[in-house]
Parts: structure tokens; sequence; C-alpha cells
């Protein structure tokens, strides 16, 4: 551990010898010229996916909304470009399993011609806090940091929870990836903009902004960019992996440790990414949807690795082609080499949560055997959630899921630290995967069969119910034919006593 990490009291995580993230932070963002089409997920968030509104053979503009949401906890779907819709249907998803998922396929025509904008220009903080959400919501915003959590429902739960302090995430710990960095470098204004309307759509008094010290030009744009507005703080962070995780952010930047299975908002605070914050100012500023972002596109691999300002819906290969390639990559992945996914190939679209796509060499990829663990404690000084990966590791090959959970799998981040320093190449994070879907078919299960027993108590009880009620019929009926008898036969001796009573007088 060295000095600067003792000072801060950073005692988790990694820092890899080589973050890779130059030099293609310093290279000058670009704009990827349209390609010939565009795919464009209906699921790019944390929710339900979106419901397409347009027909195959419709012409559309950009920023034109083509799918609406679906419920509280979703986002609509805007065209990235003008063109003509030739499919809707399904496309490889950007996962590992390179299973399908629903998209629009738009074939453009290359004039990129624009649609209305999606609400008049006005001094946001002149509108209540409810209807800068639902600009928000509108114009299809989700957190970009790589939750992808819709941004509207989220900034309502500040009000609800009675947030006070906003944490802008400007981590970016992953190594290669700097799209964060490109933001907060060549548009500092519009994201600080968009932390003081998220303030005030969310009623939060303060804003802290952590940058990890690594990148310098950004934090010096962003403290120019904030000067004038004393709630919001700029403050650089250690480099260190996964800072850019929200449970330890809040941690070194406010010192309070969000309880476990709690949400950062239930201590009064609210995370969101600064890239997030710059489409909430264009969203809410200019009623622009959000249909691009910047995406990192790095790795040995690439021959112009940098920031691109790409459509949401590109294909992977048209995005490499415009950077070029140097040489075949070995391995596509999504996100940062410790969270990101593999692709199964380059036909998958980039969505809303893309911050970097890179295309590995066989050098950059390891993929040692794996050995004996030897007890050394290294995953356990990694772990940013204080955990004991190997004990947790241990219960579940040995099929002790209740154990395992009782020693706080579900507070694993999957961050990848402990698989990173383990020096038996032991897939430490691979085993915290398959044990949480493990547990979550178990759950299911228990839950169907807590289901099932209820239905077949609840059927008892009603047999029982009905049989009881038949008895009771039958009883009720048995009465009222004694009772119908008896009024009879008095009926029969009245009638016999009258007729003896008449003929003696």
């Amino acid at each position: 551990m060295g000095l600067r990490e003792l000072l801060n009291g950073v005692r988790w995580g990694v820092h890899p010898h080589d973050d890779h993230k130059r030099p293609a932070a310093d290279v000058p963002l670009r704009v990827m010229p349209l390609p010939a089409r565009l795919c464009v997920p209906l699921l790019q968030h944390v929710g339900a996916p979106a419901l397409p509104v347009v027909a195959v053979g419709e012409r559309v503009l950009r920023g034109q909304l083509i799918a609406a949401a679906q419920g509280n906890v979703s986002a609509p779907v805007h065209a990235p470009s003008s063109g003509v819709i030739s499919a809707i249907g399904e496309v490889t998803a950007p996962h590992p399993s390179g299973l399908p998922f629903s998209a629009i396929t738009i074939e453009l025509d290359g004039k990129d011609e624009a649609g209305e904008p999606l609400t008049p220009q006005v001094d946001p903080f002149s509108l209540a806090p409810a209807e800068v959400s639902q600009r928000i919501a509108d114009a299809g915003i989700v957190g970009l940091g790589g939750a992808t959590f819709p941004s509207a429902p989220k900034a309502q739960l500040g009000l609800k929870l009675s947030v006070h302090t906003l944490i802008i995430n400007g981590g970016e710990c992953e190594p290669y990836l700097s799209s964060d960095d490109s933001v907060m470098r060549v548009r500092a204004d519009e994201v600080i903009d968009g932390v003081r309307i998220l303030m005030h759509a969310t009623g939060a008094t303060k804003a802290l902004v952590g940058i990890e010290d690594n990148k310098p030009e950004a934090t010096a744009a962003m403290r120019k960019a904030a000067e004038g507005f004393a709630s919001i703080e700029i403050r650089p962070v250690p480099a260190r992996y996964p800072m850019g995780s929200d449970r330890q952010l809040v941690q070194v930047l406010t010192g309070k440790e969000v309880p476990s299975g709690a949400r950062t908002a239930s201590i009064g605070v609210l995370v969101n990414n600064v890239s997030t914050c710059a489409a909430i100012h264009r969203a809410v500023r200019v009623g622009e949807p959000l249909y691009r972002r910047i995406v990192t596109v790095n790795g040995g691999a690439v021959a112009q690795p940098g920031n691109v300002l790409a459509p949401i819906g590109v294909l992977i290969e048209d995005l490499l082609r415009f950077v070029g390639l140097k040489e075949t990559p070995a391995r596509l992945v999504m996100g940062g080499p410790m969270m990101g996914v593999a692709l199964p190939h380059a036909q998958v679209p980039t969505v809303k949560g893309c911050g970097g796509i890179l295309a590995l060499t066989a050098g950059e990829i390891t993929d040692t055997a794996p050995s004996a663990c030897i007890r050394c404690g290294s995953c356990v000084k990694a772990c940013p959630m204080g955990l004991l990966p190997l004990e947790l590791s241990a219960h579940i090959h040995a099929g002790e899921y209740d154990k395992a959970e009782a020693k706080g799998l579900d507070d694993c981040l999957a961050c990848g630290c402990c698989a990173y320093v383990c020096p038996s190449h032991v897939p430490l994070v691979q085993t915290f995967y398959h044990a949480k879907g493990e547990v979550w078919k178990r759950a299911q299960q228990k839950k169907r069969t807590e289901f099932t027993k209820s239905l077949a108590q609840a059927r008892k009880e009603r047999l029982e119910r009905e049989a009881r009620e038949r008895v009771e019929a039958a009883a009720r009926r048995k009465a009222e034919r004694a009772a119908q008898q008896a009024a009879a036969q008095q009926a029969a001796t009245s009638a016999s006593a009258n007729t003896a009573g008449g003929a003696s007088a």
C-alpha cells in the first residue's frame, strides 16, 4: 500500500500498473460519419423494454420518438438520424451469449434531418421539479456510467427520500476507457449545468464531483466551469479501481457507508455519472433526446484509438472501420476489461450504456490456467466491500449457498478485483456470478413451491368449507321438513278437533 492511499484511507481495490488510457485519452474528440444503417435496441436500460411506435417503411427524422416507454421504470428510444425503418425484429445482443434481442433497424438517407425539439427552451429553474423530471424522462435519459437506470425515477426518488447531496461520478476507473474524461474536458460547462439542473430536480443542496487524480486536465476544466457555483465542489480522488462504484465513491467523498442491502438515497445521497449530467443539460436546455454519446475505442488492435461521438445503435464493425484496425482482434469487449462483456462478433449494436469498445490483441488477454488457492489473502485485501472471497468461493464449491449468502455474497460488486490479484488465477468473480445465479434460481423455486403450497391449502380449505356448507344445508332442509310436518300434523289435529266439536253440538 502506497503512502498516497494510506493518507486517503483507501485500502481496497487494485491499481493496474498500466491503465492503457493514453494516448486515446489525449486524442481530440472525433465525430463519426453516419453509417449506412443503425440498429437501435428497444431495451437499453434497467426495466421494461420500449414499445415501437413506428412501422416498417416509415420515414423518421433525427430525434423522433420511435419506441415509447412502458411502465414507471423504462425509457423511450429516439431515432439517431433520418432514414427509413427497414425492420423491427431481432438482432444479436451485445452479450457473450450471442442471444437475440429486439431492435429497430433504420436505413439512413444521409440527410440527417432533424425533427422538432422535444420541448420549448425555457429556464429550467423556473420549472417545478416534477416538470424537469418529465423532460428528462421524455428524452430517454438513463445512467450512462453503465448502470443504465432511467434517470427520471431516480430524480423523483431524491424528493421522496429527502436527498441532500449529489455525488457526481467522474472516476472512470476502468482501464482503457476515457469517454467520461473526454466529456469533462470538452463539455465541462454542460456537465456543470446538468448538475445544477439535477440539484433543482432532486432538491439536493450541494454536489460533490469526484474525479480520479489521473485526469488533471478534466479536473482543471471542471473547476473552471464550476467557478461561481459554491454548492458544487470538484474533488480529486485516488486513482484506484473500482473508485467508480457508487458505494466506494460515496464513502471516499462523504465518509458515510451505505448499509448492506440499502440504496445510497437511504443516507441522503444520489449518485449520477458526468456523462448523464451532460445529457440532462442537452435534454432540458435544448430539448435534445439521448440518441448519441461519446464512446472510447481502444485496444492494441486499434489503429487510431480515441474517443468518438457516435450515434446509438451503430454496429461495432462500422465503429472499428472508422478508427481502423492494425490486426484482427483476439477479443472484442463492450465496456472496460474488468467489468465489460465479451462480444460474440462485431455485428452487434452499441447501446446507451456503452462507454467503450475494446479490440484486444492476444497479448492483452490473460488466459492462464487456474491452480489451487494458496490462501495468501490477496483477494481479501483487494475486495472493496470487505468480503472474504476465498471463504465465499470455498462455500460455493461445497454447495453451501446459504453460508455464502450469510458471508455477504449479495454485497459482491462483481468488480473482478479478487480475480485480478489472485496469483493462482482462480476464477473467483466467475464463481460468484454462478453462485448469484444459483441463489436466484433457488429463490425462484422457493417462491414457486410456496405458491403451490398456498394453492393446495386454499383448495383444501375450499373443499372443507363446501362440505361443511353441504352438511349445514342438509340439516336446514331436514329441520324445515320436520317443521312443515309438525305444522301439517298440528293443522290436521286442529281440524279433527273442530269436526268433533261441531258434531257434539
